[in-house]
């Protein structure tokens, strides 16, 4: 409905189950290349680059980018592609997306998976009282700015993106899958095209025009993944998003993984996957 053009890359037969994913920032449909191959043989899966971001339109306002009209793209694209419904997977700000989309299109989500994000009111709450995580999502506020967080991170070719998944800081650690020089080289050609940066920062430009929420609670089985040695988010707020699951809630910490869940410990990522959508089915049959 938005007239927008969005790029996907699918894996999987046409037909099967609609596997949708919704990756984080500041990455694009390639951050999910381990699940890609790993899911394709029971469900069509389809990675998505998000409104504003690679090879999917970007509208030019920053009133384009309103948490309502990202919910509203997911909505567009199950339909587009002939389902009405999916197991959802988000990462990140798609972590954000995907918990309210299945907030407000019960619906369309069959099964919730988010990585490393918790419930948006979780988050909401923790942060005005946590000052530690006020800092940690400090850069929510830094692209409050006009142009100046794009010229920030073109700075030294990239730096900045790079580092994020590379330093000792931020980036995986020692005992995740590091992102080889073809990876890097992925994000930075994406990124680098002209206005590249534009559309993902302005996600976070309306963040604080939509929160808080009006309704809160997840009613389908939903699994959450969670990278401790995450720079950006408090491991805490993972155990919190409990009480707004009324359905099937299972929570798994990663001691030694970051932020980048899925690309720093794929395998387990995947099994754990698994476990959850055979585990529901197991529990129907039962």
């Amino acid at each position: 409905d938005s007239g927008l053009r969005f790029h996907y890359v699918a894996a999987g037969e046409r037909g099967k189950p609609l596997m949708l994913l919704l990756h984080g920032f500041p990455e694009f449909w390639y951050s999910w290349r381990h699940q890609l191959r790993e899911f394709k043989s029971e469900y069509r899966v389809v990675a998505l680059d998000l409104r504003g971001y690679g090879e999917t339109d970007a509208p030019p306002h920053k009133e384009n980018y309103k948490l309502d009209c990202l919910i509203a793209d997911i909505k567009d694209i199950l339909e587009s592609l002939g389902y009405n419904k999916c197991v959802l997977v988000g990462h990140d700000w798609g972590g954000m997306i995907a918990w309210l989309v299945a907030i407000c299109y019960p619906e369309m989500v069959t099964k919730l998976i988010v990585v490393n994000f918790p419930h948006p009111s979780v988050f909401t709450e923790y942060i005005l009282r946590h000052p530690s995580q006020l800092i940690k999502s400090g850069y929510y506020f830094f692209f409050q700015m006009p142009w100046f967080p794009e010229f920030m991170f073109t700075l030294n070719d990239f730096k900045v993106l790079k580092s994020l998944f590379t330093s000792q800081a931020t980036g995986i650690g020692r005992k995740g899958c590091r992102l080889t020089a073809e990876d890097i080289e992925a994000y930075l050609y994406v990124f680098s095209q002209p206005g590249a940066l534009t559309g993902p920062i302005n996600h976070y430009r309306t963040l604080f025009s939509c929160l808080p929420l009006q309704h809160h609670e997840v009613i389908m089985p939903t699994l959450l993944l969670w990278g401790e040695r995450d720079a950006f988010m408090e491991v805490e707020m993972a155990e919190i998003t409990r009480i707004y699951v009324k359905n099937h809630f299972r929570l798994t910490i990663l001691s030694e993984a970051s932020h980048w869940l899925q690309q720093d410990q794929p395998d387990i990522v995947n099994k754990l996957i698994w476990t959850f959508l055979k585990e529901e089915t197991k529990r129907k049959r039962e």
